[in-house]
């Protein structure tokens, strides 16, 4: 029943930055995982960043360039995106996992994120 909504995609050239904000409808738990994940035409959706805590995990893709971060006092997470790549063209996608049984997941509808040349 955790609903998320996702904000900040668009366009943007290659080597600029976008920032994505996922908000929950309700406060994330120190044992919840948040991450976001990415999915381009005809492609598997693939993990981008997970965040447990303040505990981060990254693709190597993307480490380095993407910081994924939470901001429990508005129950967000943000993906923080520099140095973007035309390869980083992709519908991203905010999930939600409880730390604690029973498990639940949530999704966010997804933001397209699109960079150009």
């Amino acid at each position: 029943q955790v609903q998320l909504v996702e904000s900040g995609g668009g366009l943007v050239q290659a080597g600029g930055s976008l920032r994505l904000s996922c908000v929950a409808s309700r406060r994330i738990l120190s044992g919840d995982v948040m991450g976001w994940y990415r999915q381009a035409p005809g492609k598997q959706r693939e993990l981008v960043a997970t965040i447990r805590g303040r505990n981060t995990n990254y693709a190597d893709s993307v480490k380095g360039r993407f910081t994924i971060s939470t901001d429990i006092t508005k129950n967000e997470v943000n993906l923080q995106m520099n140095s973007l790549k035309l390869e980083d063209t992709a519908v991203y996608y905010c999930k939600y996992r409880s730390g604690w049984p029973p498990v639940t997941d949530a999704w966010g509808q997804g933001t397209q994120v699109t960079v150009s040349s």
